[in-house]
């Protein structure tokens, strides 16, 4: 079969032959129709993300849409290694699928999967968002960050908060109040802060995490029983560490939460990936994408890091 290898950590994947693989007991070969480009797969690919395996030669991809042995179109997630979902065919665990609504194309459901099942699975598993609660946003102008507002919509948000540095991005978000990460963003986040927010997803970390939090904890040593603030950390793509002070966490209602794999059970992952992809018809979730073939994994590989790409392995 055709597919994209990893033979090298630290260099695009390859488009060329890979061995077929052969389903076994409670397994099912997908006929892959749609898989995603995304930064936990580049990492992956890079051998620099936390679950990256010690040596190179296999399919990337951690998740897509395709047909399983029956023929019935499914979700996918973490195929079984070395066949990864950017290939005509993957190998998951049956247990590891989901169907997906008729209505939804097979590249539109990868790519609402890819950049909305981090904050679904934030909202609805982690964080525990409730109606009417608000939610601020850092690093809304990303992919992510920008499905993050959708989702936290459907989950009943009054307010949203969107935080980045692109103030051109942002102002096409559709958020109630956009900060931009400038030299009045403190005074203005200190603002939002107290006028309430109950949950923030932060998908970049680094400095704009240290300034967020800064402005939650700031003077607020003495409200007592002031109601809990639920910092739910997604990604590290501004920085890897940050400082924090103790008396962040003693003297406030701050709770510092992480998502993803390994503090979300995979069952988890993969019942918010059934759930979010039943409620994106109805709901009307979109988001920008591009398809390109397989074939061209090298230039999608390369190209703008602003776009999300979807490999589709038929064409």
């Amino acid at each position: 079969m055709k597919a994209a290898v990893v033979n090298s950590f630290g260099i695009p994947p390859s488009f060329q032959e890979f061995p077929l693989p052969e389903a076994g007991d409670d397994e099912t070969i997908i006929t892959v129709e749609a898989a995603a480009i995304s930064p936990i797969v580049k990492l992956l690919a890079s051998g620099r993300h936390y679950t990256s395996g010690a040596m190179a030669g296999f399919v990337p991809g951690v998740d897509g849409i395709g047909r399983d042995a029956e023929g019935k179109r499914v979700y996918f997630l973490f195929p079984k290694a070395p066949f990864g979902s950017l290939a005509e065919k993957s190998l998951a665990t049956r247990a590891m699928t989901v169907p997906i609504p008729d209505g939804l194309a097979s590249d539109r459901a990868a790519a609402l999967a890819t950049g909305a099942l981090a904050s679904w699975v934030a909202l609805s598993r982690r964080a525990k968002l409730q109606k009417g609660e608000t939610v601020l946003i850092v690093g809304a102008t990303g992919s992510s960050g920008s499905m993050a507002i959708q989702t936290a919509r459907h989950f009943g948000a009054v307010r949203i908060v969107a935080v980045g540095r692109n103030e051109q991005k942002l102002d096409r978000l559709d958020a109630d109040v956009k900060i931009a990460l400038d030299d009045d963003a403190d005074r203005k986040l200190r603002e939002q802060f107290d006028q309430g927010i109950d949950v923030v997803l932060d998908f970049v970390w680094g400095e704009p995490a240290v300034r967020v939090l800064g402005a939650a904890t700031k003077d607020r040593g003495s409200r007592m029983g002031e109601p809990r603030l639920r910092y739910v950390q997604l990604g590290t793509m501004a920085g890897a560490e940050i400082s924090i002070r103790g008396d962040m966490l003693r003297s406030t209602g701050l709770e510092l939460i992480g998502s993803g794999v390994g503090s979300v059970a995979v069952a988890d992952l993969l019942a918010g990936a059934g759930e979010l992809l039943d409620a994106a018809p109805i709901a009307g979730f979109d988001t920008d994408f591009t398809s390109v073939p397989l074939s061209r994994i090298e230039d999608a590989w390369n190209g703008d890091p602003n776009t999300r790409y979807i490999l589709l392995p038929g064409q």
